[in-house]
């Protein structure tokens, strides 16, 4: 294992880069792309189901033929995984994002448009505050999901720690194997650690600014 790092570290720290890259430039269109749609369709139900459903066929569909599938439109490499990976975690995110939203009692939000917010407003300064931690936690499962799918990446050349796992099993040899899983893990915990201070800072912007408001108030 040392002496695989020794000889193999360069590559390894290139490997978690590429992987962390595609990982998190995949959750990120996936979350802009969930926040938009459930913004737009929130108050249409029927839409958001069947958008729901449409994600959750392709959720279905096993990743190895998803990226067969778009191989002839996007070709080879980090592009088709981010891709594949996208659709795989915006079924994860739209599917909490409503689960969160239609969850708050609508009383709060009949008070914050009689007070004059607009449709905008309320889902700005009180729906998404209320939702958070069931938005994180969705954002938490998608990370990890994300994280150990796109190890599979590695078998269209979009790099990553894949590229280890697949290293080893040719091979067989153990060290890559065990390096490839124990630096996807290590990436995973890092990630989650990130996502856990970004939503207590956003938690705790918005109660200082609840705060600030009722002081303001009074």
């Amino acid at each position: 294992m040392i002496e695989y790092w020794n000889e193999n570290w360069p590559t390894m720290i290139e490997d978690s880069q590429q992987h962390a890259l595609m990982v998190l430039t995949a959750i990120g269109i996936a979350l802009v792309a969930a926040l938009v749609i459930t913004l737009v369709f929130l108050r249409r139900r029927n839409w958001l189901k069947g958008l729901v459903y449409f994600f959750s066929l392709l959720y279905s569909v096993p990743s190895f033929a998803f990226f067969a599938l778009l191989l002839p439109l996007s070709g080879l490499g980090m592009r088709t995984a981010i891709i594949v990976l996208a659709t795989y975690a915006e079924y994860i995110l739209l599917r909490s994002f409503i689960t969160a939203l239609q969850g708050i009692d609508p009383q709060l939000l009949e008070v914050a448009s009689g007070m004059g917010m607009t449709r905008q407003q309320v889902f700005y300064k009180v729906q998404l505050p209320l939702a958070l931690p069931a938005i994180f936690s969705g954002l938490q499962v998608a990370l990890a999901s994300t994280m150990a799918m796109a190890t599979i990446a590695a078998t269209i050349n979009a790099g990553g720690l894949g590229q280890l796992l697949f290293e080893g099993l040719q091979g067989q040899q153990l060290a890559p194997i065990l390096w490839g899983t124990i630096l996807t893990v290590i990436l995973t915990l890092i990630c989650a650690g990130c996502l856990r201070l970004i939503e207590w800072s956003l938690t705790h912007s918005w109660r200082a600014a609840q705060t600030k408001q009722r002081k303001e108030g009074k």
